[in-house]
């Protein structure tokens, strides 16, 4: 038979096999997702949070632009995009083993033979030059489930640049309303400073004309030394947000842009979850974890293939003379060849390199089913936070409300003569801890706020964000 002849017979028994690929065909693991959320006070409809983008989550023009600078500069943000170029180049590798390898070599050389050689005592020149061609033909599926792999792995580390930058538009958010809450803290603790001082400055002047105890005077310095105490700790609190922001946003350390107050950050009336089937189809680790689950399936295929013989083909063009003159003519050479080439004995090393890959696929499985739990249960968690955060700042701003009318009516009995300055004392030491409990539980809405967007893995879309809007002027550190 001609060389046509094993080549044409080679490529149709090839394409006869090639419909089949060894290893199992992935399927999504049965894991039922409930029809609402544990702890969602009414049925699940199909809106959701996270069909909304990020940047009309937040209305604070400075949260805004403080998003934008981290998803432009943030480390995370570039080490995740680099880790997608790598596994972009992967897959493209796994890809090239469909086509044909051509490779070439040239050489020359100046040869002398042996007199006991024939021909013997001769010297001569010898110019080389082929072309090789090789192709593993794919009849057991390995480059299919090897490529199938290469992909997964490359979407899910897609998936996981959505979810980092996700994270980091929470993170930022979530800092800043931190940021925001310590400003709120220094702000009531310099009132509560000035107005002890105040207090002392009376009670020492009364104290150096008779008028007072020195028991008055040495409580007014207690409470005066014990609010100004308060004040390096939060700058020391201050500094050290502003330092974690900056390092999410990629620049040195120094001052963060400040706009509206805690209070003045929006928040919706409601914040509907939307179907948990959806969420399953939603959130970027849920959706990289089904990825590499798919991944280490096909690596099942890859490892199960290679009991199976490699079927190559391999060919050869060149020449070799003692000239240039007739290297193609007189001195051309070519060869035509299929090779199988199969495992007989290897100790055992395939059926563990199959056990292997069975078991990353059991891992990468329990991964998957872990990663739906976890997400419905973040929903959950943020989805009861939410409903109840409400009804604590409604009970703080009550206590603050009552704690201030006992500050009004203590001041107006001492005032009046019916009271000693103590009671004004002590409706002030109640008003300090309600202000800031107010303003801690205000910051707790506001982040779970933030926890629940993420949770639901919402805010993308193919669209181009829009510019992001100026800061106020005069939004700067304090």
């Amino acid at each position: 038979m001609t060389g046509r002849g094993i080549a044409a017979l080679v490529l149709a028994t090839a394409g006869a096999l090639a419909g089949c690929a060894v290893g199992p065909d992935y399927k999504r693991p049965a894991v039922p997702a409930p029809e609402n959320f544990y702890g969602s006070s009414g049925p699940a409809l199909d809106a959701s949070l996270a069909d909304t983008r990020w940047w009309d989550v937040f209305s604070d023009p400075v949260v805004r632009a403080l998003v934008e600078e981290a998803l432009r500069n943030g480390y995370d943000v570039r080490l995740a995009a680099a880790r997608v170029e790598e596994a972009r180049a992967r897959y493209g590798i796994a890809g090239s083993l469909y086509y044909p390898q051509l490779d070439y070599s040239a050489g020359a050389s100046r040869v002398h033979t042996s007199t006991y050689s024939t021909p013997g005592n001769v010297t001569g020149n010898q110019i080389t030059a082929n072309a090789f061609v090789s192709w593993e033909i794919d009849v057991w599926g390995r480059i299919r489930r090897a490529n199938e792999a290469a992909r997964a792995q490359y979407l899910a580390t897609e998936e996981a640049r959505r979810g980092v930058e996700l994270s980091l538009v929470a993170d930022v958010a979530s800092a800043y309303f931190d940021l925001r809450e310590l400003d709120a803290e220094l702000e009531i603790s310099r009132q509560t400073r000035k107005t002890f001082q105040d207090t002392y400055d009376l009670f020492n002047r009364r104290l150096e004309g008779g008028a007072a105890s020195s028991l008055e005077t040495a409580r007014a310095e207690v409470l005066l030394a014990n609010a100004s105490a308060e004040i390096p700790v939060l700058e020391q609190r201050i500094v050290a947000r502003e330092n974690q922001i900056t390092l999410l946003l990629g620049r040195a350390p120094g001052p963060v842009s400040r706009g509206g107050a805690l209070t003045e950050q929006a928040l919706p009336p409601a914040v509907p979850a939307g179907l948990p089937s959806a969420l399953l189809l939603r959130r970027p680790d849920v959706r990289a974890a089904e990825q590499n689950l798919i991944a280490a399936n096909a690596n099942v295929g890859v490892a199960r293939a290679a009991f199976y013989p490699t079927l190559s083909l391999t060919g050869l063009l060149g020449g070799q003379s003692p000239g240039l003159h007739d290297l193609f003519a007189a001195g051309r050479t070519w060869s035509i060849a299929a090779g199988l080439v199969g495992p007989l004995f290897s100790g055992g090393r395939l059926r563990a390199q199959e056990r292997v890959a069975r078991a990353q696929f059991d891992q990468a499985r329990v991964a998957y089913e872990e990663a739906v739990t976890r997400a419905l249960g973040e929903v959950s968690s943020d989805l009861v936070a939410i409903d109840r955060l409400a009804a604590e700042e409604a009970e703080r701003g009550r206590a603050v409300k009552a704690a201030r009318e006992s500050v009004r009516l203590a001041t107006r009995r001492y005032e009046s003569g019916f009271s000693a300055y103590f009671e004004v004392l002590d409706a002030l030491q109640q008003l300090l801890p309600a202000e800031t409990a107010l303003a801690q539980t205000r910051r707790d809405r506001l982040t779970t706020f933030v926890s629940f967007y993420r949770a639901l893995g919402g805010g993308w879309s193919d669209t181009p964000r829009p510019p992001s809007p100026a800061a106020p002027a005069g939004a700067q550190a304090p």
